[in-house]
């Protein structure tokens, strides 16, 4: 079965000289892709043959006049750019042209515009942002919300959790995936009210069997791969991602800067080569590049604004299995089982650090 994935070529920081050259290597190692690159037309066709695909059967381009910046407010991407790449690529999987849509672009705008276009599925408030790190134990360890929603209620999370553990059953296999709720202790009593009382919706989904809630669990054990998901508001998932990707790049720098700091400690890289080359494949932060946005009537995934080639080109692998897998059917029948009948309503608000 052919699966189309619309690419919005203009957003990120890098736009066309990434995008392009990523959704070309894409569709070298998947032959049963499609993809719609969605951009100025002159700009992606110049990109194309420079790559010597021009001709490629399996690329489609189609044109959009204007582009987001990663500096756009929220008003403009949404109400003054209704013909920018973002949108246009969103539109293409509303109208069932695309079975998925990948973006590098400003994460508040293709959220914004995202729920927009797409709307939120039915008994969902908000949607998340879901990603995945890596552990120790050399699977994925899936992390929501990281950064859509600074401020939640308890059902907020509870609808997270719901999202989170169909996801990763349709995309690892995993029967009844392990959901952990982030907190700054294991036992009951410890965490703010609203991780206490979201503690107890998911203690009840798992004594029913809806859930396979494993209880609190600590930021140390999203890298032990405790749990299959680890569930928290977007404040606390943003500033633990950043933190990671800091860390990851300071740990970076030291072994090459100590590496290469004389004749010895070069031969010793030398010699290490082999196992240094495992260490950076397992950390490589390409490889868990696509976040998807959970709880939208389409599927949506965001890449880093920053991503090289390579790591785009994992986003749209992520987002093509997930269409490939049908998680977005997976999504509508579990959350039509498994979400409460009622919940509180309150002002939906999206902010996104």
């Amino acid at each position: 079965m052919t699966i189309k994935i619309s690419i919005d070529c203009m957003g990120g920081d890098h736009g066309p000289s990434v995008t392009i050259p990523a959704a070309v290597s894409f569709l070298k190692r998947d032959p049963n892709a499609e993809l719609i690159l969605v951009g100025l037309e002159d700009a992606v066709r110049a990109e194309l043959k420079k790559l010597g695909a021009d001709n490629h059967p399996r690329i489609t381009v189609h044109h959009a006049s204007e582009q987001v910046t990663m500096d756009d407010p929220l008003e403009v991407a949404l109400r003054r750019k209704k013909d920018s790449s973002m949108r246009v690529a969103i539109e293409l999987v509303k109208d069932g042209k695309a079975s998925a849509c990948v973006s590098a672009g400003n994460t508040a705008a293709l959220m914004a515009v995202s729920r927009y276009v797409l709307k939120t599925m039915a008994g969902v408030d908000r949607p998340a942002i879901c990603s995945i790190l890596p552990n120790q134990k050399d699977g994925p360890t899936y992390v929501m919300d990281l950064g859509a929603n600074v401020d939640c209620e308890p059902h907020h999370l509870h609808q997270f959790a719901i999202m989170g553990s169909v996801l990763v059953h349709a995309m690892e296999g995993i029967e009844r995936p392990t959901i952990g709720l982030l907190n700054v202790g294991t036992e009951d009593i410890k965490g703010n009210e609203v991780v206490k009382l979201t503690s107890k919706l998911l203690q009840a989904d798992h004594e029913r069997g809806a859930l396979n809630f494993y209880g609190n669990v600590e930021g140390n054990d999203i890298f032990k791969g405790t749990t299959d998901i680890v569930v928290c508001d977007g404040f606390v998932g943003n500033v633990t991602l950043k933190a990671v990707e800091g860390l990851a790049r300071f740990v970076k720098m030291v072994l090459t800067t100590e590496f290469k700091r004389n004749p010895i400690t070069m031969l010793g890289a030398l010699i290490a080569n082999s196992a240094l080359r495992r260490i950076s494949n397992r950390l490589n932060p390409s490889r868990y590049n696509g976040a998807s946005l959970l709880g939208l009537r389409g599927l949506v995934f965001k890449s880093h604004g920053g991503a090289d080639a390579e790591a785009f080109s994992w986003a749209i692998r992520r987002a093509h299995d997930a269409a490939s897998q049908d998680v977005l059917q997976q999504l509508s029948a579990m959350i039509a089982e498994l979400m409460p009948r009622e919940t509180p309503q309150e002002p939906v608000a999206t902010n996104i650090g």
